[in-house]
């Protein structure tokens, strides 16, 4: 019985038509250069994905109308598996694993410069997340919740009392108007009204 994976396979970047060049023995020990290269002879054109499956990475090289795999990257650390060339930003070297380990390097090239900049970071991507696992998160998903705090009771029990000081008025002494109607110390207050039926 065939058993099922439960890995779930993300796609992270596409393009539709990618090119395949043979690549001469590298002359320099500082990279590759695609004009080093026929790049208008191209070995093999066709679909490049990008996929995350798990924790693993793969870049597929695939026939657009039939799917069928020509050549598969696995992307993992030390990310030496795609080197970009010295003298473009569209072309990059490939190192493929074949049945027993066999390796052999192959140039690779875009039809537009967005194409490999979405590439490219579409590998960074995968390789900041593997290298940081848990930037992604900060919390640790099994642990509970921690409880709220309860809330403070600021109401005032029965019998309670607040003094509030005003500053400024700490010092000063109120003096009570005077009801009389001479008025002391300059202060005044008003006659009584008239009787009724008396004008003034």
């Amino acid at each position: 019985m065939d058993i099922l994976s439960d890995e779930i396979e993300s796609v992270l970047f596409v393009s539709r038509e990618v090119m395949v060049y043979q690549v001469p023995p590298r002359t320099s020990s500082s990279g590759y250069k695609a004009a080093d290269w026929n790049v208008e002879a191209f070995l093999w054109k066709g679909r490049l994905r990008v996929l995350e499956i798990g924790s693993r990475c793969d870049i597929r090289l695939e026939d657009s109308s039939t799917g069928e795999l020509f050549a598969q990257v696995n992307y993992a650390a030390p990310w030496s598996q795609v080197e970009p060339v010295l003298d473009s930003s569209r072309y990059f070297v490939l190192r493929v694993e074949g049945e027993g380990g066999k390796r052999a390097y192959i140039g690779m090239g875009f039809q537009e410069r967005g194409e490999a900049f979405d590439f490219q970071v579409a590998l960074q991507s995968v390789a900041k997340r593997t290298s940081n696992p848990s930037s992604t998160s900060s919390t640790n998903p099994s642990e509970p919740p921690k409880p709220a705090a309860p809330p403070k009771d600021y109401s005032l029990k029965e019998g309670q009392t607040f003094k509030i000081n005003i500053p400024g008025r700490e010092n000063k002494k109120t003096t009570p108007p005077s009801t009389s109607s001479g008025g002391v110390g300059g202060l005044f207050s008003l006659p009584p009204p008239p009787p009724p039926g008396r004008k003034r």
